[in-house]
């Protein structure tokens, strides 16, 4: 984790039009963050690649440009399924999956596969002991490596191995405001963007498929319709619609609702009062404009910050798990949880964005939340460590404006005393846990009860990490020490 920041002052918040100053330009900022990841995701130019779906794993891997053909390297298309290996000896290279021998030779298009010919629509490579094999023959050629079915969309790149697809369903409510809801038949973690006019959905990862039509059209004026997208190893779901969008995960990731983003509700200016009738000679009266009153802003109880994001990978658990996306995962699951006991939750990031910690803490000192919680997940030891800020010394602050360093000050105690509480509740459930103070950022800079968790998994599988299940049970006592001392965190704002 990396906690350093120049000094800088910040204004206490006061003030419902103070409030609806901060809350409008934390939307403005988060619209002008999805924005741009919109752009990189969907519009940079990417090397190719091929997605590759199966029960032992999901990857993707560069595909090359030779002699005009696209190809890929065989051995490092089967290295994640099971045991392989490979020699070359002069032109000739031998491959072996488990108990299947095959036989190949540069610049040649026949091939021995399991003791019988196999002819290739392009010539086969050998570069510095790597087999290359064109990538239009993988539909054909793993099936008898394999001996089991192969599903390849060529066009986009994605290659299934067994009956691995991710299907969902989509329906638009008739409730108001309409909701598209979306079921999926495995849990996912798409990356998510929003422009003028649709919301996206990108599965980098996950193996979901069309729903039988590519276009899909809903009886709705707010979102009209959607359409499945297959491009370049990955897949995404465009979501047309005449008002901004947001979405929500639910059912442990099986299920996605979109929806209009919250309005604020005003309230009309009432009518100016009748004037008396003028007669002749008489100056017409003028009357002051009457104000309407300011929106309604919605506040939220809890704010949830999955540390990292976007450019920002966080910690490499292992060669295929980054802290981003297990944090992200946790988050919502988190969200979950706490919205399940009625505690109106802010997640600062829903998708694969990047956030500065400045970002970070000026969102959430706009929201004005009672309580502020950093995830961040680690392979080393185990279990939860909370941590609470240790504010620096000796910033001046100059009247109402406190030192950034040092905007925690007056929530400290809170912040301690929550954190406490947090580690009984994971100690009752047998979760190890453990409170801390470390002088760590964005906690410096928030202004309100607030604390980082750094989650470990409870035995020496890292991969624990990526477990429902253990996030689950994590997650659910971390909601439960919140309802337990929401009075008194409430009381505090």
């Amino acid at each position: 984790m990396r906690w350093s920041n120049p000094r800088r002052l910040v204004a206490p918040v006061s003030g419902r039009q103070s409030r609806g100053r901060l809350v409008r330009a934390a939307l403005a900022f988060a619209a002008a963050v999805f924005l741009a990841t919109t752009l990189l995701v969907f519009s940079s130019p990417e090397e190719k690649r091929i997605s590759i779906y199966s029960n032992a794993a999901n990857y993707a891997l560069p595909v090359l440009e030779r002699n005009g053909d696209e190809y890929v390297g065989l051995l490092e298309v089967f290295e994640p399924l099971g045991a392989v290996s490979a020699k070359a000896n002069g032109p000739h290279w031998k491959f072996r999956y488990y108990e299947v021998e095959s036989e190949f030779t540069a610049g040649k298009t026949r091939a021995r596969i399991h003791g019988a010919d196999y002819d290739l629509p392009s010539s086969f490579l050998l570069e510095n002991g790597r087999g290359l094999v064109p990538l239009s023959c993988l539909g054909t050629l793993l099936p008898r490596i394999l001996g089991g079915p192969v599903t390849f969309n060529q066009n986009s790149r994605r290659l299934f191995i067994g009956n691995v697809a991710v299907h969902f369903t989509a329906q638009v409510s008739k409730t108001t405001p309409p909701k598209l809801v979306m079921n999926f038949t495995a849990p996912v973690n798409p990356t998510i963007a929003t422009e003028p006019g649709e919301l996206r959905l990108s599965f980098n990862r996950e193996a979901v498929v069309a729903p039988g039509s590519q276009g899909l059209t809903f009886d709705s004026k707010v979102i009209p319709s959607a359409t499945f997208q297959e491009s370049n190893g990955a897949a995404g779901l465009v979501i047309a619609a005449t008002v901004p969008l947001m979405a929500s995960f639910a059912n442990n990731g099986r299920t996605i609702i979109v929806e209009p983003v919250p309005q604020a509700a005003t309230t009309a200016a009432p009518t100016p009062p009748a004037q008396p009738p003028q007669t002749a000679g008489s100056s017409t009266a003028s009357t002051a404009p009457v104000s309407a009153p300011p929106p309604v802003i919605r506040h939220y109880f809890a704010v949830v910050d999955p540390s990292h994001g976007g450019e920002e990978r966080g910690a490499s658990l292992t060669d295929q798990l980054a802290e981003k996306d297990i944090t992200l995962a946790f988050a919502r699951r988190l969200r979950q949880e706490l919205d399940l006991r009625g505690i109106a939750t802010l997640l600062l990031r829903d998708g694969d964005t990047t956030l500065t910690l400045d970002q970070r803490a000026s969102l959430t000192n706009s929201a004005r939340a009672a309580i502020y919680l950093c995830v961040h997940v680690t392979s080393q030891g185990n279990g939860v460590r909370v941590y609470s800020a240790l504010v620096p010394a000796g910033a001046d602050n100059h009247g109402p404006f406190l030192s950034w360093d040092e905007a925690q000050t007056a929530f400290q105690l809170a912040s301690r005393t929550a954190g406490v509480g947090l580690v009984r509740d994971l100690q009752s459930k047998q979760i190890p846990a453990r409170s801390l103070i470390a002088p760590l950022r964005p906690l410096n800079n928030i202004t309100t009860t607030a604390l980082a968790l750094e989650i470990a998994p409870s035995s020496d599988d890292v991969s624990q990490l990526n477990s429902p299940a253990y996030q689950q049970l994590i997650a659910g006592a971390i909601a439960t020490g919140v309802a337990n001392f929401r009075d008194r965190l409430e009381a505090g704002r």
